[in-house]
């Protein structure tokens, strides 16, 4: 039994049922309540699911259902949930790079971006310290304008900055605010640090380590007869930065166009804080889920919008859910190779190897059956449409967070269909992961060709 849960495609899955069974039992206690009461079992089992996923869709407002020991049991689910993620991502990477250098199959790569088995100890510190410098500096600066701007106690100032730094880094979009923060829709401070947090939470923690050491060693001052040190990246950071940037445009752009006249959302504010509101719109879907904006009144346009970019979601190791860019970005390199008849799959001078397209193509079907089938589910113990019930289908998937509402008054069948959803699309992708990259085999043997028609 333990020797088979050291398998990362089991031991991730174990390790967060674990903590999602430890929170759910602390939320039971009528400790955790502001009335007093134990919470009903499936309201626990969801908040935790919700919490330990990084999700942040809710049956019951956070603020003025849990006390606050409830909050902090939150906090703490949350914060080990994403400091778990990254984890797994990233000893996972370092565990299948290992496995793939004794079978000589990964091409040697810089200095800066290669990672050896002997460096676990230096990522864990790593990260702890990457994640503690941003949750601290983000709930200082939180904290701060809750205190002067909005003059909250100084008490309640630091909790709120504490609380919404640390579901922002980890993209959880938990709130203490009923609106999340459409109270903040025009202010520049809370929106944009949030925003800022979900994008270095979300663009992964490779990506981060390796853009800081780049940086460092290009500011590092050149000495007689030495050059500046080239920077150097890696194809990895260089799909997942730029995919990044071009969906966080994509997502601005979207916003604007579709609601900018909406008197619902964008309508009633100033030109300037349309833009504010539509960049801030955009990043969530970055599996973030905080809403600056009422989802309730997207047009239809906006909530296919909002599904696509939360299916693809953020970047691998990091806090983001959905199949992840660099998925969404390999199937549309094979895609555009294969209309051009070309060869060999590349993307920056860099062939793509046969089995890494599979597995992002597999990763992606299978987020598409997951969201499917968990669509069907839902619509058929319910009474809601097919746009409320795909957006929440997707955002439990790609633990996004975001609702058009109707969270609270899913049946007791449907909040059992959106924890699967939240469970799978936070843990299975990584176990799928972990499953695919290890289980590679030679084969001695190749089977005869025939090809089926395709179109």
């Amino acid at each position: 039994m333990i020797r088979a849960l050291r398998h990362p495609a089991r031991l991730v899955p174990s390790a967060f049922l674990a903590f999602i069974l430890v929170g759910t039992v602390l939320l039971m206690l009528p400790i955790a309540t502001e009335s007093g009461r134990a919470a009903p079992p499936l309201t626990a089992l969801f908040t935790a699911v919700s919490a330990v996923c990084v999700t942040g869709l809710v049956v019951v407002d956070t603020a003025t259902y849990w006390s606050g020991f409830g909050e902090v049991v939150i906090t703490a689910l949350i914060q080990v949930g994403g400091f778990g993620i990254i984890m797994a991502g990233t000893l996972l990477g370092v565990l299948v790079i290992g496995r793939l250098r004794l079978r000589g199959r990964l091409l040697a790569q810089t200095e800066n971006s290669s990672v050896r088995l002997g460096d676990v100890r230096s990522l864990v510190g790593q990260i702890a310290l990457m994640t503690a410098t941003v949750e601290v500096v983000v709930a200082i600066a939180l904290a701060a304008r809750f205190r002067f701007h909005y003059e909250y106690g100084v008490g309640e100032a630091a909790w709120h900055g504490v609380f919404h730094s640390v579901a922002a880094f980890n993209n959880a979009g938990f709130g203490l605010e009923a609106d999340s923060l459409m109270g903040f829709v025009a202010d520049p401070v809370i929106t944009l640090t949030i925003s800022a947090a979900v994008i270095i939470g979300g663009i992964g923690f490779p990506v981060m380590v390796e853009v800081l050491r780049n940086t460092r060693r290009a500011m590092r001052p050149r000495t007689a007869g030495r050059r500046g040190a080239r920077i150097s990246w890696s194809l990895h950071t260089r799909i997942t930065v730029l995919m990044t940037g071009v969906l966080l445009a994509v997502g601005f752009a979207a916003y604007a166009a579709l609601e900018w006249r909406n008197p619902a959302t964008l309508g009633p504010l100033g030109a300037g804080d349309k833009l504010l509101a539509a960049f801030t719109a955009g990043a969530q879907t970055r599996t973030a889920g905080f809403n600056n904006l009422d989802v309730s009144a997207f047009r239809p346009e906006t909530l296919l919008a909002t599904d696509a970019l939360m299916f693809i979601g953020g970047g691998p190791a990091g806090t983001a859910g959905g199949i992840k860019v660099t998925t969404f970005a390999i199937l549309a390199v094979v895609i555009w190779s294969e209309i051009r008849g070309e060869p060999d799959v590349a993307v920056f001078g860099r062939a793509l190897p046969a089995e890494t397209q599979r597995q992002a193509l597999t990763v992606a079907l299978l987020g598409v059956a997951a969201v499917a089938i968990g669509t069907a589910v839902i619509m058929l113990d319910t009474g809601f449409g097919l746009d409320q019930v795909l957006f929440e289908a997707v955002s439990a998937f790609a633990t996004v967070g975001l609702s058009t509402g109707i969270t609270p008054d899913l049946p007791p069948a449907s909040q059992v269909a959106v924890i699967v959803l939240m469970f799978i699309g936070r843990v299975g992708t990584v176990a799928v992961a972990a499953a695919l990259a290890l289980r590679t085999r030679r084969r001695l043997y190749t089977h005869p060709e025939e090809r089926p028609l395709v179109s």
